[in-house]
């Protein structure tokens, strides 16, 4: 049951833990004719395909791509923590013609409901879908005006992207970002077929992370207990740092609240959360942002 916007959450609170050490997965990819020594991977996804082999695709920036630099590329593996995944090319390049940046796409995600492979993407002004029945070949999903944007948050040049999906109790949660007025947001919209969305609703802004237009990036949240943890992404690279918020709510982690909602912060950037025979792991960007890599984590109650 929602609370109020306001309320802190009563009782039991968690804070996560990364829990142990790192071991790195992917490394600076070839891109053949793309590739630049700026070029980084940086958001991404982590799924098991239905063949049981381990699937990660990241947004590559700063490449010879043209455009806005990012294309998709991709990586598997047998084992979810083994290091140096297998490198498998370039997965996916926007397409112009369905109305998508040149250059543009960002963030993918993936989740499977109703033996299918759902991935939602950002193509620098929309969030698109795209359905695979393996789960390693996808296809875009075009909508009746031709093009693959299913929506944008108010205006063309807020950058909406780095969305990340939850199943809350049959409905589908939508959280992404974007910057209207170079103020970055965390937004929600939801669904329950993947084609009619709710209008959106602001669900974390401001506080000692800031109001520039990265300041609310790469959100993830995940339910632990009966509640809801988003992480929430201010830097990469050596200094980065992502925010941990609870609520009661999945739709409000705090306007200015965070004397009510954070719990702590991580020295990650970007991060993912991967479930797997029990076990929690997260995966987030290399500190020198020339791959990714993965470590346990561990939830704790937080100290009153």
């Amino acid at each position: 049951m929602a609370v109020d916007a306001g309320a802190a959450p009563a009782g039991r609170v968690l804070m996560p833990v990364i829990d142990g050490e790192w071991t790195q997965i992917t490394g600076d990819p070839d891109l053949g004719k793309y590739t630049t020594e700026e070029q980084q991977p940086v958001d991404f996804a982590v799924w098991q395909a239905a063949n049981g082999k381990w699937q990660l695709w990241s947004c590559i920036r700063r490449t010879n791509c043209g455009g806005r630099t990012r294309l998709f590329y991709r990586w598997e593996s047998d084992e979810l923590t083994a290091p140096d995944w297998k490198p498998m090319g370039i997965a996916m390049e926007a397409d112009p013609k369905l109305g998508e940046k040149q250059g543009g796409l960002q963030a993918p995600h993936v989740v499977k409901h109703n033996g299918k492979y759902h991935m939602f993407y950002g193509d620098w002004n929309n969030i698109c879908h795209a359905v695979s029945d393996d789960g390693v070949t996808f296809e875009r999903v075009v909508q009746p005006n031709g093009k693959t944007g299913m929506f944008s948050e108010q205006t063309r040049e807020s950058n909406t992207r780095d969305i990340m999906m939850l199943d809350v109790d049959g409905v589908w949660h939508g959280y992404y970002t974007a910057h209207p007025n170079e103020q970055g947001s965390v937004y929600v919209r939801t669904t329950r077929d993947f084609k009619d969305w709710s209008d959106s609703t602001n669900i974390a802004f401001g506080g000692e992370a800031g109001t520039g237009p990265y300041t609310a990036e790469c959100p993830v949240v995940a339910e632990r207990d009966g509640r809801y943890y988003l992480f929430r992404t201010q830097k990469y690279g050596p200094e980065s740092i992502t925010r941990v918020y609870v609520s009661d709510d999945p739709q409000m982690f705090g306007i200015n609240q965070d004397h009510r909602h954070l719990v702590t912060s991580l020295p990650v950037g970007a991060p993912e959360i991967v479930t797997h025979d029990g076990e929690d792991y997260i995966v987030a960007t290399n500190l020198d942002l020339k791959g990714l890599r993965i470590a346990k984590l561990k939830w704790v109650e937080e100290k009153p």
